[in-house]
């Protein structure tokens, strides 16, 4: 990727941005000397969920950026409000969005609470719609704004839909947010992107929820995703919106074809993620 695509003094929103995918795509941008709002809930370490958003904030700030963490949970407007407000005040404006927070359950129709329902709702499809609505005002006023939704490509296949769907549904909720609202804006330069990783990512989630070390095992680091995340970041927002990027597709247009760096462990199988055929 050429020198001259950089996120220095961007200001950067990310949801989620404590641990996994969400810090490595803070951290990656703070190498450039990018400011990064940490919004995320973690303020005291969880036995399960290592991180806080005041260690990400100090490992941002080391890497090399700015960091304001604020202690946000994205399905209350007021919070979200307020968080945008102060990474406002605190950098004088916002250019990115990183919709990262997700609420994950793979459980059928009769083994699914509605309380575990409404808060996938509220988090993932809710939540990246709140935030995203309350940053635009301020990326409109942006040079080169993106907002990132982690979130896959659109695949109606019913495998998909017929173990999880109502985690199916709230994910797929984030892609569409990026199908209209890349269109909606399509005039206004905003560019409102999706990503995906190919394989499992070795995050809290993957190790607590979706068969433990074996499977970390099995997947590839964060890094790889704020690697990928950069490189849609850094391009224009006026030609490149309205994509579903995979990690590996971002990174192979970039030239990078050698992913065996960001294996967790080396000549093991890849676990392939959810909803890529």
């Amino acid at each position: 990727m050429s020198d001259a695509r950089t996120l220095a003094g961007k200001t950067l929103f990310i949801t989620g941005a404590s641990r996994g995918i969400g810090r490595a795509i803070a951290l990656r941008a703070a190498r450039d000397g990018a400011r990064v709002i940490v919004a995320a809930k973690t303020t005291t370490e969880h036995p399960k969920l290592p991180g806080t958003i005041t260690d990400a904030a100090a490992e941002i700030e080391a890497a090399g950026g700015r960091a304001l963490a604020v202690k946000t949970d994205i399905r209350f407007e007021d919070q979200v409000e307020a968080a945008i407000a102060a990474g406002v005040a605190e950098f004088g404006g916002l250019d990115i969005v990183v919709n990262n927070a997700s609420a994950i359950s793979l459980t059928g129709t009769l083994e699914t609470p509605m309380k575990m329902y409404d808060r996938m709702f509220d988090i993932n499809a809710r939540g990246s719609y709140l935030v995203t609505q309350k940053a635009l005002p301020f990326l409109l006023e942006a040079s080169n704004p993106h907002v990132l939704n982690l979130s896959p490509p659109l695949n109606l296949d019913p495998k998909w839909f017929a173990g999880h769907a109502a985690y199916t549904l709230a994910k797929y909720a984030m892609s569409v947010w990026v199908l209209g609202m890349s269109a909606e804006f399509a005039d206004r330069g905003v560019a409102f992107n999706a990503l995906w990783p190919c394989t499992a990512i070795a995050t809290a989630a993957v190790r607590n929820l979706l068969g433990g070390e074996k499977v970390v095992a099995a997947s590839r680091k964060p890094e790889i995703m704020g690697d990928a995340a950069h490189a849609i970041l850094t391009r224009d927002a006026g030609t490149c919106t309205g994509n579903f990027f995979t990690d590996e597709q971002v990174l192979a247009e970039e030239g990078v074809t050698d992913l065996d760096p960001y294996a967790v462990r080396a000549g093991v199988p890849l676990f392939k993620d959810f909803f890529l055929d």
